[in-house]
């Protein structure tokens, strides 16, 4: 692991994003809560906040970090054939939260696909990619067109 042990702590903010790619009856079967395993958006969004809390577990090298404030986001759209997942980590700690939000969005879309596949086997887990970080030695960075919706 790197030491930060030396570094002051600050503010840092990250946001992430990532979309699970659903068949229309998938779609349709979400947004009428007809799925057997119950209400995927709720499940989707615990996941997400349970996994980013307990990133250290899942990624080898990071370190454990305190949570400030962690929101997920999971938003059904039918017309792209989507349901898009994003997540906020904030902290004021030695290291950023980048990896928080990232393993945030990745859990919620696994969760997802484990609450939809009854439905749809064909279901496509993508574009899990960093949106903006800031705090830090590297201050604020944000992604070209993190405005768009990707997917």
């Amino acid at each position: 692991m790197v030491d930060v042990g030396a570094k002051r702590a600050t503010a840092r903010h990250a946001r992430a994003e990532g979309h699970v790619e659903l068949s229309a009856e998938a779609l349709a079967a979400l947004a009428a809560g007809r799925l057997g395993k119950g209400d995927a958006v709720a499940v989707a969004r615990l996941a997400g906040i349970q996994a980013a809390k307990r990133t250290a577990e899942w990624i080898p090298l990071c370190h454990t970090v305190p949570l400030d404030h962690l929101a997920v986001e999971v938003e059904p759209d039918a017309a792209a054939g989507v349901v898009r997942v994003t997540a906020e980590a904030r902290a004021r700690w030695t290291t950023g939260v980048e990896m928080e939000a990232l393993v945030a969005v990745a859990a919620a879309c696994l969760a997802l696909y484990d609450m939809t596949k009854a439905v749809d086997r064909g279901a496509t887990v993508g574009g899990i990619r960093l949106l903006e970080k800031s705090g830090g030695r590297s201050g604020r960075w944000r992604r070209r067109g993190a405005g768009r919706r990707a997917r």
